[in-house]
């Protein structure tokens, strides 16, 4: 695809519901083309509805599994037969699971890899070289404010996060000059589906923390990421967190860490 023949387009992965979901509406307003990528082709039919009243000049989805290998190259098929190039890529697509590393079972941890932490990498590939090419575009990557920390309990997931706030970051270091930035976005406990598959509806960690609203969370990140910051932490209560775990021990926050799963 060229920038001559094609539109560009905002591409936003995981926005059946969630934090995507409240994206896509932040990004709606720009009026600008959006391409909604998700598992589940009924969100994404809602979704898509919702963002064109909002202002989006034009609505595009794809039902994708993006955890497959040859997800990525699907998407660019489907881009490519829109007509579609990508200015903007959302990744916000990934989840979590509560439970020691030993016991869950295997096919879900190397999921989450496969989503959290390839799939992501690979979309970075795929669409960052063009936006360079063309000194134009940006990439706003979902982290956490469990990237700062080590997670016994959600290893996997924790570990996943920390790789997408690390790669962010020396992404945006990469690409300064070039007309293009790369933000990792860190909520801490947001209201979503997210709770309910990773098992954490009952965990301390929803009990004790503030929890912010989806729509809180896509403001603020979308705010960032328009600025050009690398790494945008969400609310003042986890600014403190981020802040206060530089300093503490790294037994204590594993410690901490383990009590806020229970």
């Amino acid at each position: 695809m060229t920038a001559a023949s094609s539109s560009s387009a905002t591409l936003i992965t995981g926005a059946s519901g969630g934090i995507g979901e409240a994206l896509a509406y932040e990004f709606a307003k720009e009026h600008g083309p959006l391409v909604l990528v998700a598992r589940g082709g009924e969100g994404l039919a809602r979704v898509a509805l919702q963002a064109k009243e909002r202002g989006a000049s034009r609505i595009e989805t794809v039902t994708l599994d993006l955890a497959k290998p040859e997800a990525v190259d699907d998407l660019d098929s489907a881009l490519a037969a829109l007509n579609l190039q990508v200015e903007t890529l959302v990744n916000n697509a990934g989840y979590g699971a509560m439970g020691a590393f030993a016991d869950i079972a295997e096919e879900v941890e190397l999921g989450m890899v496969d989503l959290n932490v390839r799939a992501l990498t690979a979309l970075c590939r795929r669409f960052l070289p063009g936006m360079i090419a063309r000194r134009k575009g940006g990439i706003l990557n979902l982290a956490s404010t469990a990237s700062f920390v080590p997670g016994p309990h959600m290893a996997i997931y924790y570990a996943s996060k920390a790789y997408v706030r690390s790669l962010s970051e020396a992404l945006s270091y990469e690409a300064r000059g070039s007309g293009v930035t790369v933000t990792a976005l860190c909520p801490g406990p947001t209201t979503t589906g997210f709770q309910s598959r990773a098992r954490l509806e009952g965990a301390r960690i929803m009990r004790t923390m503030p929890v912010m609203s989806a729509e809180a969370v896509a403001a603020i990140g979308y705010r960032g990421f328009r600025a050009g910051k690398p790494v945008v932490v969400t609310g003042w209560a986890n600014r403190a967190m981020v802040a206060s775990v530089r300093l503490a021990p790294r037994s204590v926050l594993l410690a901490m860490t383990r009590a806020l799963h229970d």
